[in-house]
């Protein structure tokens, strides 16, 4: 009987410690992504010309225009489709800023590009995406001095879908 307890007692203390070692990484590291993107994004910035009201709030409307462009007319099936839909669609996106910007009394124009810039660590929604290069469609209005607004191309976090990231160890043991 006491060889049972004893087997018993060093059972759960081994199986205990395999799940405190298993954790660990999941604890410093809980941004562990459920390979729903591979490891990939493909971020939106759109940066006003100034901290201004007036900049910020046509910010939002050129916003508004691109999101509307970009739910209608890109392909996000994968980052690679995202990625070179949008890099052909570059001068579309540049004429929708300007139109917006135009049309609202700003004479300062706007520019559309891809690039690979590091970025902090952000939050959207319950969504954090940690600090990192990534590649961007970055829209910059005027000067491109104010603040920006920023979502997630693909995966397709302000597009209706949303995708979070997941400790694969909470997947395992939750």
């Amino acid at each position: 009987m006491e060889k049972t307890v004893g087997l018993f007692k060093k059972t759960v203390c081994l199986l205990l410690c395999a799940y405190i070692i298993l954790c660990i990484p999941s604890i410093f590291c809980g941004c562990i992504d459920n390979n729903k993107y591979d490891g990939e994004l493909l971020r939106l910035h759109i940066r006003a010309n100034s901290d201004a009201d007036v900049d910020q709030s046509v910010k939002l409307k050129v916003r508004d225009e691109i999101n509307a462009y970009i739910t209608a007319n890109v392909r996000r099936g994968t980052f690679e489709e995202a990625y070179a839909d949008i890099s052909t669609r570059l001068n579309a996106l540049d004429g929708i800023a300007q139109k917006v910007l135009y049309e609202n009394g700003f004479r300062y124009g706007a520019r559309a590009k891809l690039s690979n810039e590091y970025f902090p660590t952000r939050k959207y929604g319950k969504t954090v995406v940690p600090d990192g290069y990534y590649d961007a469609l970055i829209i910059e209005l005027g000067d491109a001095q104010g603040a920006n607004w920023w979502c997630v191309i693909y995966p397709p976090l302000c597009y209706g879908e949303e995708f979070e990231y997941k400790s694969f160890f909470a997947e395992l043991f939750g």
